[in-house]
């Protein structure tokens, strides 16, 4: 197969070229936003839960620009940057009573998923304001996730699509390349953990990790139309040991090389962080590693 262009994951041939030509040739009037549109419905480049995949096709036809295989029309707007659009979350006014507490003693202790409901918000500038890494506006398929002791906000978790290239999971896993990138999406990765600054409740952080995972599976299935079968994270070594994960039997993985997602050089530039896992079933490894 003569493959010219590989875009996340997606791989383009000439002939995949000369069909996104002749759409483009066959409506000229288009715009970008159209034209990725008819892209999708001719290639059936859909999501899990049935959506196109607008903006995936959008990055690819920019990359194939790029690279001189095709012209596309002029852009008929400029969207503002999403750095600067999505500012972070404005504070929120809390009640910071010190809350020391049994977690027996918790009642009742609620987790619920607030993915588009308007508690997310309140998820957001929590983790705005108290996590030592701050709010990043996610990508990809996330759920969100507030526990309240009765109408007090006690933590909150996210978690969103999963890292393409994880070596140290991806021996765990013993997935090929190509079962890899077509099982990605049964993989989500927690990208914040925030248990209040002012909360102190022993085993509270490896209770909610344990809740969390008996019901993230069907959570995934209803917003984003597909389960998942396993959970990865990353902690810093410097800052953590992971205690609440090891305690919620999750299994350290390895060190990551401290290069990043999109590293250009081979060096490292970040710090090293261990990696998490926790499979959802035993049957992780057959789910995961079945080829397209």
């Amino acid at each position: 197969m003569d493959v010219v262009l590989r875009h996340r994951g997606r791989a383009f041939t000439t002939a995949d070229i000369a069909a996104i030509r002749a759409l483009i040739e066959a409506h000229p009037q288009a715009s970008r936003r159209a034209l990725s549109k008819l892209v999708c419905e001719r290639f059936e480049w859909r999501q899990a839960n049935g959506h196109l995949s607008d903006m995936l096709c959008r990055g690819a036809l920019l990359a194939l620009e790029r690279a001189g295989h095709l012209s596309l029309p002029a852009a008929r707007a400029r969207p503002p940057n999403n750095v600067i659009a999505h500012r972070r979350p404005a504070p929120v006014a809390l009640d910071a009573t010190p809350l020391r507490a049994r977690l027996s003693d918790l009642t009742p202790l609620t987790l619920r998923e607030v993915r588009r409901t308007p508690e997310e918000r309140l998820v957001d500038a929590l983790i705005a304001e108290h996590h030592y890494l701050g709010y990043v506006r996610g990508v990809g398929e996330q759920l969100k996730y507030l526990v309240k002791a009765g109408p007090r906000p006690l933590a909150c978790l996210t978690f969103a699509s999963a890292a393409r290239h994880l070596a140290p999971r991806d021996r765990f896993i013993g997935w090929s390349p190509a079962a890899r990138r077509h099982n990605l999406r049964f993989l989500a990765y927690n990208a914040r953990y925030l248990i209040l600054p002012w909360v102190e409740v022993a085993h509270l952080a490896s209770h909610l990790l344990g809740r969390v995972a008996r019901q993230i599976a069907s959570d995934w299935q209803r917003v984003h139309a597909h389960p998942v079968y396993y959970l990865e994270t990353f902690v810093e070594p410097a800052r953590y040991r992971g205690t609440c994960y090891r305690a919620a039997n999750w299994k350290a993985l390895g060190l990551t090389t401290g290069r990043g997602n999109n590293d250009h050089t081979n060096q490292a530039n970040r710090p090293l962080k261990q990696v998490w896992g926790y499979p959802l079933t035993p049957h992780f490894r057959t789910r995961l590693g079945q080829p397209p």
